[in-house]
């Protein structure tokens, strides 16, 4: 099982989680690359230290929506929103090639994330994006969803994603960030989910229902406060509970 984090989401004076530790920690990191968080430093920052520690770079492109984070829902044209991921994929690409890597996937931020899931023209602009860059790249989404889909008929490798941190809504999307427990922050609870979701293929949703999910990444978010612990506890979970930690893209590399 892989183990993701998003990272890089400083930008300027401002610092976002602790992505030197986080990089210690997980074999997969999505990396923002300039629209909803992060900075050319930053990006080159998280390009080497990921290197250094053999952890596979993915590009976590989102809307150009620094003030929001990139967690507000946007009306993008198709057309422009290929052209701007696939400006975001080159950008983390130069400076990953400078550390001795490359970018190894594809994820999309926030309501970018939350939107390709359910919209088809949304999905299609991420899928056609990613496909002309190069059709080798896979893309990482929500498990089951209707985007994820559409980027397998599109020809893309994809890789389904389980959020260990975050609550489901019944129909297998992620609960609003809006709504109350939306986010987990005990380490002890998300570790369990994990587990859950890993071995038994299922979660939990809000209402108590449960949703099947098959998972090949488990994500946990870098923003989160105590993100280092809850990351380095769930690692240390998964090992005991038996689960083998790699990056995915080790499997088609």
């Amino acid at each position: 099982m892989d183990l993701n984090c998003d990272l890089g989401e400083g930008f300027g004076a401002w610092r976002m989680g602790d992505d030197t530790a986080l990089l210690g920690i997980v074999t997969s990191a999505s990396v923002a690359c300039g629209f909803h968080a992060g900075d050319p430093g930053t990006m080159r920052r998280a390009c080497e230290t990921a290197a250094a520690h053999g952890v596979a770079v993915g590009a976590h492109v989102g809307y150009r929506d620094l003030a929001g984070f990139g967690r507000r829902p946007m009306r993008v044209p198709a057309g422009e929103l290929a052209d701007e991921i696939t400006y975001q994929i080159a950008a983390l690409a130069g400076f990953a090639r400078l550390a001795g890597t490359r970018v190894r996937y594809v994820k999309p931020h926030g309501a970018l994330y939350n939107t390709v899931a359910v919209d088809a023209e949304q999905a299609e602009a991420l899928a056609h994006a990613v496909h002309r860059y190069d059709p080798r790249l896979p893309v990482v989404g929500l498990a089951g969803s209707d985007g994820l889909r559409r980027a397998a008929e599109r020809g893309l490798p994809v890789v389904a994603e389980a959020f260990a941190d975050r609550a489901y809504a019944p129909d297998g999307t992620l609960a609003p960030r809006s709504q109350p427990g939306a986010v987990l922050h005990e380490a002890a609870d998300i570790v369990e989910r994990a587990l859950t979701m890993v071995r038994e293929g299922r979660v939990a949703a809000v209402d108590g229902t449960t949703v099947d999910l098959r998972a090949d990444t488990v994500c946990v978010h870098g923003d989160t406060p105590g993100a280092v612990s809850i990351a380095a506890a769930l690692r240390a979970g998964l090992l005991a509970g038996g689960i083998e930690l790699r990056a995915f893209t080790d499997v088609e590399s």
